[in-house]
């Protein structure tokens, strides 16, 4: 979610926006500190904090906030989801509500500037109001990346918006290709969608996919950055095999999918032995691509497995660069109240 872009077009259209923020979240919680949604005064919103009545209660108080002329520009909500909102969770949450107006568009529209130009990092104390004054980090405040809201010392907090997106490499427009590319759209991926075939990409694509159409898909692969995913399920197997192996060869793409059965499997790591791949390089060949535990055949099935299966190892990935801070869910993490 683009939190204050979001919250720069409310203000622009509606005069005020309300920024929701998990500040704490202990023990079984349906979203993590740092989780946030946007609401507007009309009623409607982005983002979520979990779903369910802990939402509802918020957006309640968040329309509260908005409606007053006068009064707390910041409203806290402490729940325990049992007890408060009977919800079988068991665990705690802590809300921060802040509101904007026209008098911080000046704010609003820096902050939604620097998100737009991507990850966005702040550092933030509490300001007598009660809501958070924000600066946006500087180079010499760089550190590692952690939790979307981070208490430090002296009363500092470090909060991190958007979500930095991973490159994805799509090979192929077929019906699986579609529906990937479409499974996708809402996701933390900048797709780059590789079809040479004349109309083979549609006229229409979703907004985090830029399509090429022209040129050797294996010299596409070449420019593709370290740390890509790479899904390849083009029209041919001799270009899919050429595009495995270039990709396999590259040792730098952590993902690396391929679409058909185990005997398409066989016959490509077979191939790829012949000319002295590595046993530990070919077996790293995901192929079939999507989780196994899906067996429908159907493209909208296969596309929806695929992107299960990116997202795990995405966290996957994630967790091996990001130290535990210790934030978020003290016990199970919830995904509903």
């Amino acid at each position: 979610m683009s939190t204050w872009p979001a919250i720069e077009r409310l203000i622009a259209a509606q005069g005020a926006a309300a920024l929701v923020t998990v500040i704490e979240a202990l023990g079984s919680s349906p979203r993590e500190a740092g989780a946030r949604m946007v609401v507007a005064p009309d009623g409607s919103f982005t983002g979520t904090i979990g779903g369910g009545a802990l939402e509802w209660s918020a957006l309640a108080e968040a329309q509260a906030l908005l409606t007053r002329r006068d009064g707390p520009k910041v409203a806290r909500l402490d729940k325990v989801l049992g007890p408060d909102l009977g919800q079988c969770c068991g665990g705690r949450v802590q809300l921060l509500i802040e509101r904007f107006r026209a008098a911080d568009r000046d704010a609003v529209a820096a902050l939604a500037q620097a998100e737009r130009q991507g990850e966005l990092t702040t550092l933030a104390t509490f300001g007598a109001d009660g809501r958070l004054v924000r600066r946006t980090a500087g180079p010499n405040d760089a550190r590692s990346p952690g939790p979307a809201y981070d208490p430090q010392s002296e009363g500092r907090i470090v909060e991190r918006f958007g979500d930095e997106a991973t490159p994805f490499y799509l090979f192929g427009a077929g019906h699986v290709g579609r529906a990937l590319s479409a499974a996708l759209a809402p996701l933390p991926f900048l797709v780059t969608w590789i079809d040479a075939r004349p109309g083979a990409i549609p006229a229409t694509f979703p907004d985090n996919v830029t399509a090429v159409s022209q040129g050797d898909p294996v010299e596409m692969l070449a420019r593709a950055p370290d740390g890509a995913f790479i899904a390849v399920m083009t029209h041919s197997h001799a270009l899919d095999l050429d595009l495995v192996i270039a990709a396999l060869s590259a040792n730098r793409f952590p993902y690396v999918g391929l679409i058909g059965s185990a005997t398409k499997r066989a016959r490509f790591t077979s191939a790829m032995r012949k000319i002295g791949m590595a046993q530990a390089v070919v077996d790293s060949l995901v192929c079939p691509i999507g989780l196994t535990e899906i067996e429908d055949k159907a493209p909208a099935a296969i596309a929806a497995s695929v992107v299960a299966q990116v997202l795990i190892k995405r966290d996957a990935l994630k967790a091996l660069a990001v130290p535990s801070h210790g934030l978020g869910s003290a016990g199970d993490k919830a995904r509903h109240g």
